[in-house]
């Protein structure tokens, strides 16, 4: 599916970075059968394309609301078979991102509530400001935030997750960094294009495989006794160490030059 083709999404390749902005304002970029599909495809595509970072943010009021009430309605009529592919689907999505190569970021601001609360959790980095509400609400609706509970989890920890996975509580951008869901709290437009723009230098500065084994390397030994993945830890090193990119690195670094792999820092806000 070509970005041109999209009807929920706004995709702009800026040099190593592509952006991605939920498109459905009306509705405050809420969930549907059709962004799902296409937001999948978007971050498929960042990674075949080689993107550096994939940013996400949300057009309008809002960053992501949720689940859309029209698509709620029609699941409502569902058999179980079809609701097991409807999740599979949002299953499929949140994977895509969390397995794009290099460093996905949201930029949340407005609501950020159940699936769109898990959309900030899957991104390597999230941004909040100070308008930004979450809530893992699904409870209130009789349902639980299961697809995105592992994202979640690895996030904010199983204590923070017993606490709001049970309740629905709404919280905000203060409670969102001081548990672990966002990693930067802005006030403002400045400050949040000023830290875009610091992210991604610094983003576009690093070893693309080394970002790559990085990310894979935290899904492998999180919570993982030292000595059980002793071998792997190791033989990562050995092997990053002898491979062009990380000589190039070690080189530049004595050098003290930029690698040949870090590219020019690009602006986010570039339509």
């Amino acid at each position: 599916m070509a970005p041109d083709n999209y009807s929920t999404l706004i995709v702009n390749g800026i040099g190593s970075v592509t952006v991605v902005t939920l498109n459905r304002p009306h509705v405050r970029n809420a969930f549907d059968e059709t962004l799902i599909a296409e937001l999948t495809d978007a971050a498929l595509q960042a990674t075949e394309s080689g993107s550096r970072a994939l940013l996400i943010r949300g057009a309008g009021p809002a960053f992501c609301a949720g689940a859309d009430l029209n698509w709620m309605k029609r699941a409502a009529e569902y058999t179980h078979d079809q609701n097991l592919e409807d999740a599979r689907a949002l299953q499929r999505m949140f994977a895509a991102i969390a397995h794009f190569s290099g460093v996905s970021i949201a930029v949340a601001h407005g609501s950020a509530i159940g699936g769109g609360a898990g959309l900030v959790a899957v991104c390597d980095i999230a941004i909040a400001d100070e308008t930004s509400v979450f809530a893992l609400s699904e409870v209130r609706l009789g349902l639980v935030p299961a697809v995105i509970s592992p994202y979640v989890i690895e996030k904010i920890g199983v204590g923070a997750a017993r606490s709001l996975f049970v309740t629905g509580e709404r919280f905000d951008g203060a409670k969102a960094l001081r548990i672990g869901l966002v990693q930067h709290l802005v006030t403002g437009e400045a400050e949040r294009i000023s830290l875009e723009r610091e992210i991604l230098a610094r983003v576009l500065e690093a070893g693309p495989a080394a970002v790559a084994t990085a990310k894979q390397l935290i899904r492998e030994v999180a919570g993982k006794d030292p000595d059980e993945v002793a071998d792997r830890t190791a033989t990562c090193i050995a092997d990053l160490r002898a491979s062009d990119e990380g000589r190039e690195g070690v080189r530049a670094f004595l050098a003290k030059t930029k690698p040949r792999f870090a590219v020019p820092d690009i602006d986010p806000e570039t339509p």
